[in-house]
């Protein structure tokens, strides 16, 4: 049976730096207070800026960006890709909260509701079905099932200017049924290239909203009696593929590394947001030869330039690094392969799938 949840009780006794430590989240702190950037996967627009904030004391966070604000459980709620205004995500996540990010003594101190006994079932009534505690917990387990029948010919596609070798490459397609109907499929590998998941990109940025965030990750779930968690920051976008590479390029997005590759520099790693994690530090450290340079080419906006930032922070005395300055605003795919020639100091692979000298740029 579910546990009863003393929602202003757990408001008040959860522990806020954890459940930032937990969802990877780097704030400036001064006193009680904390800022960065937002990290709250239903922030609208497709930059961030640090407009995020969280007052420890009172247990509260607002972003000044996307507007949205409330208590510790909310934050985790939308972490998590669910919207306050679901209950029933509200609970599950509480119930998570209760186990994980409360201490133990005052879980100790926890009060229980009177229970009325059901005459007809002898069984406690009035309580909700949940799942059983102590499951054990696998973080990024190799999926057991592909996604079948994708089209990787969805007109989203074509709209990028990727060829078909390259959407073949990566796997990319159109799902029409599940978690992400309406959505791109892109398949995600561990550093050992098995399937982990799969990540969905939405086909009109004028329908992301709150509800209909542009990316939706995998989500963490109870399967086959165990429960199952997915963590980006464990693993890089095409990082399977890169080894000992005397140059490796790091893009924030998957656009990016799917536009670098078919241009010819197929040794393009992603962090899938931007910021970078201890772990990612280490792959990125891993794929990259003792003697060679990891190339940085982040969004020319201030989440970008902050994710520069602290890649070179990062990778200090462990690989040389070069940050490659974008302007205007722009992304890794605003920019036709001539252009990326001339910006990126080494040379493309001529013999991969780079466009022809003159072909279109691809769009956002």
């Amino acid at each position: 049976m579910s546990a009863w949840i003393d929602f202003r009780k757990l408001r008040q006794d959860v522990d806020f730096p954890a459940l930032l430590r937990h969802y990877e989240v780097k704030l400036r702190v001064n006193g009680v207070q904390g800022q960065g950037f937002c990290p709250l996967p239903t922030h609208r627009g497709q930059r961030r800026s640090p407009s995020f904030s969280v007052n420890f004391d009172k247990k509260i966070f607002q972003c000044f960006g996307c507007k949205a604000h409330g208590n510790a459980i909310d934050f985790a709620v939308r972490m998590e890709g669910h919207l306050p205004s679901d209950t029933h995500a509200v609970r599950e996540v509480a119930e998570r909260l209760q186990k994980e990010f409360v201490p133990a003594g005052l879980r100790r101190n926890e009060r229980r509701p009177p229970v009325r006994q059901s005459p007809a079932q002898g069984k406690p009534a009035g309580q909700e079905p949940g799942p059983p505690s102590g499951k054990p917990v696998m973080v990024n387990p190799p999926l057991d099932f592909k996604l079948r029948n994708l089209d990787p010919k969805h007109p989203y596609l074509k709209s990028r200017h990727l060829k078909p070798v390259t959407i073949e490459h990566f796997g990319l397609g159109f799902c029409s049924l599940g978690m992400l109907k309406g959505r791109i499929a892109i398949p995600l590998h561990d550093p050992a290239g098995k399937l982990i998941g799969y990540a969905g990109r939405v086909i009109d940025d004028a329908s992301i909203s709150e509800e209909n965030p542009k990316y939706r990750f995998p989500g963490r779930r109870d399967y086959q009696g165990k429960i199952i968690e997915f963590h980006k920051s464990l693993f890089l976008y095409n990082g399977y593929r890169v080894r000992n590479a005397s140059n490796v390029v790091v893009v924030e997005g998957f656009p990016s590394t799917w536009w670098l590759w078919q241009c010819g520099y197929p040794q393009v790693v992603s962090l899938m947001g931007s910021s970078c994690s201890e772990k990612q530090a280490e792959l990125i450290t891993q794929a990259s030869a003792p003697d060679g340079t990891v190339w940085i080419i982040t969004d020319d906006d201030d989440a970008g330039n902050q994710c520069a930032d602290d890649l070179q922070h990062l990778l200090d005395g462990r690989r040389q690094t070069e940050w490659i300055r974008l302007t205007d605003g722009r992304q890794p795919t605003d920019y036709t392969l001539r252009e990326l020639r001339k910006l990126i100091p080494f040379a493309p692979d001529k013999s991969g799938t780079a466009f022809k000298k003159g072909a279109a740029k691809a769009p956002r």
